[in-house]
């Protein structure tokens, strides 16, 4: 093993162990503890836990890939995962909040009145989770792979224990400060390299400011070889296709069920947008620094690697070709490696960029601990959503009402522990790059859930009968729709299989609507429950002190 393998694995190794000693300290100890961490968490806090929980493999390892190899297209996914949270935080959040229960689920089957609402919304949930965290998964393995120069699936295998470990340990109040030391990890991990490459390629140590020049560069250097110009908008997808995957991603990130819980752990509405306004300034940083990262990458392979005698390559391309996520191949015969000859995965740009731009050992070793941390802490939310979806709203809501908190917790556990093993072996070889899986999340999660809950919230007129049909057809479109694209057998205006919410969420959104006008309206008491979510918490003042109505959940 090399000395830059043991630097990687001791840097990894010690964010284990801080993730691992945070959740003994923090660990669960009641059902509130587990599900929304006592619901104590402070808005800048959980604004950081946000950032960490969202800033997922997806985001930290194939963002920038995925822009380097796109080009234009690939900003789709930067413009969708921010837009959806503007949803989220002014839409959504702060009435979810208020309602005061613990899950996505708990709140339809309680908002509609009806346990049949509450079992699909569940085992939707546990889909939708199942399917984010196989690419949290699959991340793991990448990292882990390059590092101890194995194929990516037994590193998978190892990841998968230490989210199990922690996450079991935890519950939500564990993981909300672990969210909150990863974050700062992978966010310091991703800034740094883009520095020291700015700082080697320009002098100027402001990546945001120097990366524009290189992309004017790098659409000359496409031009010279006939390549699809980064600048050029739709060169790698229909204008069709970049909207609808926009829409997916927007009305996605707004009904994600482990992202929606995040905010149950605040006090009141105002400090529920509170969260998701430092949220999005946590996110920023990263999604501003995705695009310089893809320019320097592409602009480094393609004048230091490009055009090279294939037989003086680097010694770094040997290590990747071990993972099997980089094939070189002399297809000409001439000796010299072109661009077109190069294939790189879009899932180990971040990862191998460093070593590409000779920064050093030690950042190296941060980006891998930076993206461990950032597989690490979507996987430990996805896990508790599954886990209390199961636990809480099918085991306690629906099977036993009368469990203790103890029969609660354990059943809670169990399930993360099922979970991670189950997608850890869908992970061993995953149906697609990272942030394709993620894609296909964020369209059943809107293709289920997003009509239901904006309409929970802002139409009192929906009901039971409305939110379960609308439920049932929106998650089978999508489902159907998701296969068919995949496998290439149908797909409408040029629409592909990450774009799937653009057909889903309509669907949805039209079933629920009708349903609901055809069938008997809510009950007098449910309407007016609809109607106080939409007005903050009433606030008195008691010897002194603040106390809250009871809708607020205080």
């Amino acid at each position: 093993m090399d000395q830059q393998s043991i630097v990687s694995i001791l840097m990894i190794l010690a964010t284990f162990g801080l993730y691992i000693g945070i959740s003994i300290y923090n660990r669960a100890r009641a059902t509130s503890d587990f599900y929304v961490a006592s619901r104590g968490v402070p808005p800048f806090w959980n604004g950081m836990a946000i950032g960490g929980d969202w800033m997922s493999a997806a985001s930290f390892i194939g963002m920038a890939g995925t822009i380097m190899i796109l080009g234009y297209d690939g900003l789709a996914y930067i413009m969708g995962w921010t837009g959806g949270y503007l949803f989220l935080t002014f839409l959504l959040a702060p009435q979810l909040r208020k309602y005061g229960r613990y899950t996505v689920p708990e709140f339809i089957g309680d908002r509609y009145g009806s346990n049949t609402a509450r079992l699909i919304a569940a085992i939707a949930t546990i889909i939708i989770s199942f399917t984010y965290i196989i690419g949290q998964l699959s991340g793991s393995g990448v990292v882990i792979g390059r590092i101890l120069n194995i194929p990516a699936m037994y590193g998978t295998m190892i990841g998968v224990v230490v989210i199990a470990i922690y996450a079991t340990l935890g519950g939500m109040k564990g993981i909300t400060w672990t969210q909150v030391a990863q974050y700062i990890i992978l966010i310091v991990a991703y800034i740094i390299p883009i520095v020291f490459m700015s700082l080697q390629l320009s002098g100027n140590p402001f990546p945001w400011l120097t990366y524009g020049n290189f992309i004017s560069q790098l659409d000359g250097l496409d031009q010279e070889l006939g390549l699809s110009q980064i600048l050029q908008p739709f060169m790698e997808s229909d204008k069709s296709q970049f909207i609808a995957l926009m829409f997916t991603l927007m009305v996605g990130t707004a009904a994600l069920p482990h992202v929606i819980v995040r905010f149950y752990t605040v006090t009141t509405m105002k400090a529920a947008r509170w969260s998701g306004a430092w949220a999005l300034i946590f996110i920023a940083l990263l999604y501003l620094s995705a695009p310089a990262y893809a320019a320097f990458s592409r602009f480094i392979l393609m004048t230091q690697v490009a055009n090279q005698p294939i037989d003086q390559l680097p010694a770094w391309t040997e290590a990747w070709i071990n993972t099997g996520l980089l094939e070189m191949a002399d297809a000409n015969g001439d000796g010299i490696l072109q661009w077109e000859e190069l294939r790189i995965s879009n899932d180990i740009v971040v990862m191998a960029t460093p070593e590409i731009a000779n920064l050093g050992m030690f950042v190296i070793g941060l980006v891998a601990a930076g993206a461990m941390a950032a597989a690490l802490s979507t996987a430990g939310g996805l896990l508790i959503t599954i886990s209390s979806s199961f636990a809480h709203d099918i085991y306690y809501r629906l099977m036993n009402p009368k469990a203790s908190d103890q029969k609660r917790l354990l059943a809670g556990r169990i399930a993360i522990v099922l979970a991670t093993i189950v997608a850890g072996v869908v992970a061993l070889d995953p149906p697609g790059v990272i942030t394709q899986i993620v894609a296909w999340a964020f369209g059943l999660a809107g293709g289920a859930f997003f009509p239901v809950l904006l309409l929970g919230v802002w139409w009192k007129r929906a009901n039971a009968k409305g939110a379960i049909a609308g439920m049932l057809s929106g998650l089978a479109v999508t489902l159907v729709y998701i296969f068919l694209a995949r496998t290439g057998t149908f797909t409408l205006f040029g629409i592909q299989d990450t774009g799937a919410g653009l057909i889903g969420v309509p669907v949805n959104l039209f079933v629920t609507i009708v349903v609901s006008l055809m069938t008997a309206a809510p009950s007098q008491k449910l309407q007016d429950e609809v109607v106080d979510l939409r007005y903050p918490e009433q606030m008195t003042y008691k010897d002194g002190e603040v106390w809250m109505d009871e809708s607020s959940g205080k």
